[in-house]
């Protein structure tokens, strides 16, 4: 079942209470949130009617995740392809969209694991590693993000995530898909090659890095075989 996050849980009251505590009330939220190991500058979208629009709502920070810009906006239809690359492999728990509720609101979004080479076309063909639907979003002061939990035994070890957004709800009524914002939460190993680096340059002969210095010591060393 999907969870929605109420920043303030039950206590609509006014903002400047005194004594009320804020972290208290975005601490559980933030915990296992994926954003550092998302490798922004790889994001790729397509479809989208600006770009980097992508690229922006990932980019957005906890305290963010609501604001109206920069919001991701289909171009000629409404379909939306996202590709997201982590810098490391991580064992992801759930996504995490906001889109304010409108018929432009995703719909149904299918998810790929490590398929950094897909198009709209291997989209629609191949089947998701797993599929959600994205109910619409709350309104008011219990608007926020909707956490849509996934099956944890199909993403280890997973490097990137494709997010196909398929529909929206308008039921083919709205060409243009909105959405205001995509996070991940799960557990990450960083990818450390400090270690099989280290152990090359431990196995290498001192020699080879007199012979390897540039172009020309290459080239005399072929040449001096003949």
């Amino acid at each position: 079942m999907p969870h929605h996050h109420h920043p303030h849980g039950d206590d609509h009251g006014c903002h400047g209470e005194a004594g009320h505590d804020h972290s208290n009330d975005i601490t559980p939220a933030l915990q296992s949130l994926l954003y550092k190991q998302v490798d922004f500058d790889k994001i790729e979208t397509m479809n989208e009617s600006e770009p980097k629009a992508g690229a922006a709502i990932v980019k957005k920070t906890w305290d963010q995740r609501l604001e109206d810009e920069p919001q991701l906006e289909s171009d000629a239809d409404e379909q939306l392809l996202m590709h997201v690359p982590f810098t490391g492999q991580v064992k992801l728990h759930s996504v995490l969209i906001y889109a304010a509720p409108s018929p432009s609101a995703p719909n149904t979004v299918k998810l790929f694991r490590n398929r950094p080479d897909m198009d709209f076309s291997t989209a629609s063909d191949l089947a998701p590693t797993q599929t959600i639907s994205i109910p619409q979003a709350l309104t008011g002061s219990q608007a926020d993000v909707i956490e849509m939990p996934l099956n944890r035994a199909l993403w280890n070890g997973t490097t990137s995530v494709t997010l196909f957004f398929e529909d929206n709800w308008s039921q083919g009524e709205e060409d243009v898909t909105k959405v205001g914002y995509v996070g991940f939460k799960g557990d990450f190993m960083a990818l450390n090659k400090e270690p099989i680096s280290f152990l090359y340059e431990a196995a290498a002969n001192p020699k080879d890095h007199t012979v390897i210095q540039g172009v020309d010591g290459v080239g005399k060393t072929i040449g001096s075989g003949n």
